[in-house]
């Protein structure tokens, strides 16, 4: 977190927080969302100013019950995830490959998944580990690396030399439980199913 941040928080900690303006999309895109948008349930306009979009990642963590926010100055931001709090880009190295999160850092997977609708997540080695969905613009190189077995749901990851990752099954309807992570915090304060 910026030391700005600590401090706009230590000067006025009871800013009330705020919900649905902010939305991480499937393909790691941070979105605004205005009062039309939320009402018409879209994502939203991307954020496309570089600082903006650096402060945001730099200042991006989850609360205690799963909740992930922005922390904008003294005021908590909660994000709605598109899917998972993390998105992954994929991509080839020499013969190495990489993972890099939204914020333009290492991904180092420890766990490998297919979901039911034809997603791929990761889990890292951080602890807690983080899930994040694949981008879907590599899932072409992902599958050059894959041996997913008929079923489409199991098989392995050749993700480095001598490193093979099994892939496991997810339902789409669980990752969120199954990861301890709230996708629409705006929902689960108005009392809805949040996942």
């Amino acid at each position: 977190m910026d030391e700005i941040v600590r401090q706009a928080l230590a000067k006025w900690p009871n800013v009330p927080h705020c919900t649905g303006w902010l939305l991480l999309d499937r393909r790691g895109n941070w979105r605004m969302r205005d009062d039309e948008a939320q009402a018409r349930g879209a994502p939203g306009e991307p954020i496309r100013h570089a600082a903006l979009l650096a402060f945001i990642n730099r200042n991006y963590e989850a609360d205690a019950g799963g909740q992930w926010f922005f922390q904008n100055g003294p005021q908590r931001v909660y994000v709605e995830l598109g899917y998972t709090p993390w998105v992954v880009r994929l991509a080839a190295d020499g013969d190495e490959l990489a993972l890099t999160d939204q914020a333009g850092n290492r991904f180092e997977p420890s766990t490998a998944y297919l979901d039911d609708e034809g997603g791929v997540l990761f889990a890292d080695t951080s602890t807690p580990a983080r899930i994040a969905v694949l981008h879907d613009h590599d899932l072409d190189l992902f599958s050059a690396h894959a041996d997913v077995a008929d079923d489409g749901r199991s098989g392995q990851f050749h993700w480095r030399a001598g490193v093979t990752l099994p892939l496991q099954p997810v339902s789409h309807a669980e990752v969120a439980a199954r990861f301890g992570f709230v996708a629409s915090p705006a929902l689960a304060a108005k009392g809805g199913a949040a996942a």
